[in-house]
């Protein structure tokens, strides 16, 4: 997850009958006060989250407070006035030179460049952060948006690069590359955005396969996966409960208590909670 998910979230109108936030506002609780976290059927609208527990509403929509609906974002049919192309180029080391990235940026005819020296493997990189922000921002307004990199490879490779199509997707940017196997100009309908999100899902998918694969592997051998030895029968007990009055995972796991090992006073997360009662009921 990241700082930046809760965007990706309110692209979608909540489908909630009890909540039913319009997009670009946050899920709202039946007594008209901003949730705390944003309601299981609308984040899993989003494909990258479809498989997180929870996702919480940012202190930027203030959860708690009275809701009031936010500027909506420019629907899909609505004829965009206007057009920007930002530009982003980004070398993998100091020693490298952007220049020619630069002049065929300016070529393009870019309105305004971010750039960086970083490497992809970082998990953070502020200019390209800055850059979809912007982005965001000036499409939010009614104007079109185009991020015009010199080659794909300049935002990311794999998983990377398709959770990065998503996320201009939901915000309506389209992507242009100057070169390179992808170049060309792309809508956030079109199917280059298309085969990105479906490469993203399938990449999940295989990494959580592997992960369960070798979780199970582990368990054939003795060895204790993540927090389950954290567990007991207490706990389970108490969890039980707890889920027969239709508590979160989250709420349940504020309700219980680690008792030994290194974690002794601790909560449980929610995925330990998860895992210990779906193997309750998968041994009844």
């Amino acid at each position: 997850m990241s700082d930046n998910d809760f965007k990706l979230v309110e692209s979608q109108p909540c489908p909630m009958s009890t909540c039913a936030a319009p997009a670009g506002s946050p899920c709202r609780t039946g007594k008209g006060k901003v949730a705390i976290q944003y309601h299981t059927a609308r984040f899993r609208l989003v494909p990258q989250l479809a498989k997180v527990l929870s996702v919480p509403t940012p202190a930027v929509r203030k959860p708690g407070s009275v809701w009031t609906e936010l500027p909506r974002p420019a629907s899909a049919d609505t004829r965009p006035v206007g057009h920007v192309r930002l530009g982003y180029a980004r070398a993998s080391t100091a020693r490298q030179s952007l220049d020619a990235q630069l002049d065929s940026l300016a070529e393009a005819g870019v309105s305004r460049v971010f750039s960086e020296k970083i490497s992809t493997r970082a998990t953070r990189r502020p200019e390209l952060e800055a850059t979809v922000k912007l982005a965001g921002e000036i499409r939010s307004s009614g104007v079109a948006v185009t991020l015009v990199v010199h080659e794909h490879k300049r935002l990311g490779r794999g998983i990377e690069l398709a959770m990065l199509a998503e996320e201009l997707k939901a915000g309506d940017v389209g992507l242009e590359f100057l070169t390179g196997e992808l170049k060309g100009s792309h809508d956030p309908s079109g199917i280059v955005f298309t085969v990105l999100a479906a490469m993203s899902g399938m990449e999940r998918e295989y990494i959580r396969d592997r992960t369960l694969e070798g979780h199970g592997s582990a368990r054939k051998r003795g060895k204790t996966i993540g927090g389950a030895g954290v567990t007991d029968e207490s706990m389970l007990s108490v969890a039980l409960h707890l889920r027969g009055q239709e508590m979160s995972l989250r709420d349940i796991a504020k309700r219980l208590v680690i008792t030994t090992g290194a974690k002794k006073g601790q909560h449980p997360s929610p995925a330990t909670v998860m895992r210990m009662l779906r193997e309750h009921d998968e041994s009844r």
